[in-house]
């Protein structure tokens, strides 16, 4: 393993942005300080100009690993990852077959020992007859169970109530519910199929996955958690009216119940289904701009408490199907840092804002140990970007599988440079090591 000498970043952490060099060793942060002096047998990487951040933690990807490895693999979208500064991840378990047992969630942890160029962790799926195996989930060792309230990519809808009360009331860890209430949707489905028939616009997709169906799907949600004392963690929040269920007023760490907002919530709009059709065809949809507004609008105001991807790969050949044929999803973890210093430039977020919310809020809603912050002591999981390097997204440095991205032709105003994980340099400068590998995240529960 390498020892690095980081010289004269501009360092973004806990609040504070500072200019400071830093030291690896080992694979732990072993001294920030200004005036370090490079040692024997130490890379010294000159970082005068760039920032240097706390490595992303995605709480929501979808690698598609085992079964749909025709979308994604474990592999590919843990490189594509790290290249956008993604240090850890945390996978969901519609697979084929879904992770719904002990033995394929474990099947998973050795796939990624095996290829994850990222550190990373597995969902344990709940469904309506496997709570069974739901209990028997370790909370140091895996970052959670999810339950789908609303059906999606796997169909993996858990909508027997006498489950889900036994699922909120006993769940060994944190729960994490994609919430779209199915009975609205289906119903919005049939009117839709009614007036269009097999042509129903893409643009009618927040209309029949409804804002409606997303406020009434996180109530119930937040009602079982609230009436069980449950842990609660509320996914891809899309409505500025669902906003309002969550609390501003407690620190994250006295929070029962948590919320996410993704990338592509906090980027498009309804206006713009004419022209990317279905490759921001997402669950829950994209919806207007003043949900976009209210979701960007949370995430600063506390009431939504981390920023993740949804990174839910699929082909193109499966996107260029007609409406309720194409599935929804798209890749985001490779764009996802770039994304989000582009709303900086625009003056949604300060870097201090995009740090709390992607690096450090993650680590404390999942209490990964030792990852998330700028510590000496803690695991390098870091990353150095150019605010100033602008890049355009097109099929030739695309790294997903699917090998096309909801931004192709967007030009980003700033670079990932460099991303370590555990220390190991495993991005530079558009290259992946491709002999690097993560860990399994540990949780302090």
């Amino acid at each position: 393993m390498a020892n690095y000498l980081i010289k004269g970043a501009t360092i973004v952490n806990e609040g504070k942005c500072f200019t400071s060099d830093l030291r690896i060793e080992g694979g732990i942060i072993a001294e920030i300080a200004q005036g370090l002096d490079p040692r024997e047998h130490e890379e010294t990487i000159d970082a005068k100009g760039l920032h240097l951040i706390p490595g992303l933690i995605d709480d929501q990807v979808h690698f598609r690993e085992p079964g749909l490895t025709h979308k994604a693999e474990i592999k590919t979208e843990s490189r594509a990852a790290v290249a956008g500064g993604i240090t850890s991840f945390m996978e969901m378990p519609n697979t084929i077959p879904n992770t719904l047992t002990q033995d394929l969630l474990e099947e998973k942890y050795q796939r990624a020992a095996e290829v994850s160029a990222a550190n990373y962790s597995f969902f344990m799926g709940a469904s309506n007859d496997n709570i069974d195996q739901v209990l028997r989930t370790d909370p140091k060792k895996v970052c959670g169970v999810k339950v789908f309230m609303g059906s999606s990519t796997g169909n993996m809808l858990v909508d027997d109530t006498k489950t889900l009360e036994g699922i909120f009331k006993e769940s060994p860890t944190i729960i994490a519910t994609h919430c779209e209430d199915e009975e609205t949707i289906r119903k919005n489905t049939m009117e839709y199929q009614t007036k269009f028939g097999d042509d129903i616009p893409f643009k009618a997709h927040p209309l029949i996955r409804s804002a409606e169906a997303c406020y009434k799907s996180s109530s119930k949600a937040i009602e079982l958690a609230t009436k069980h004392n449950a842990r609660l963690h509320v996914l891809h929040i899309s409505t500025e009216r669902e906003v309002q269920l969550f609390s501003a007023s407690k620190k994250l760490e006295e929070k029962n119940i948590t919320a996410e907002a993704c990338i592509h919530h906090l980027w498009f709009t309804d206006a713009d289904y004419d022209r990317k059709q279905s490759f921001i065809k997402w669950n829950p949809a994209v919806k207007t701009a003043l949900d976009r507004i209210g979701v960007r609008q949370g995430v600063i105001s506390g009431h939504i408490d981390v920023i993740a991807t949804d990174h839910a790969p699929h082909t193109l050949d499966e996107k260029k199907n007609k409406y309720l044929k194409a599935p929804a999803g798209g890749p985001l973890v490779q764009h996802s840092l770039p994304a989000l210093l582009d709303l900086y430039h625009q003056g949604v977020f300060t870097l201090e804002m995009i740090v709390q919310k992607a690096c450090h809020n993650v680590a404390k809603l999942f209490d990964v140990s030792n990852r998330g912050f700028i510590r000496k002591g803690y695991a390098a999981d870091i990353v150095l970007f150019n605010l100033n390097a602008p890049w355009e997204v097109s099929r030739e440095n695309i790294m997903y599988k699917c090998g096309w991205s909801p931004f192709e032709g967007h030009e980003f105003k700033s670079s990932v440079v460099y991303t370590f994980v555990n220390g190991e340099k495993v991005y530079a400068n558009g290259e992946v090591d491709e002999e690097i590998r993560g860990e399994r995240l540990r949780f302090d529960r």
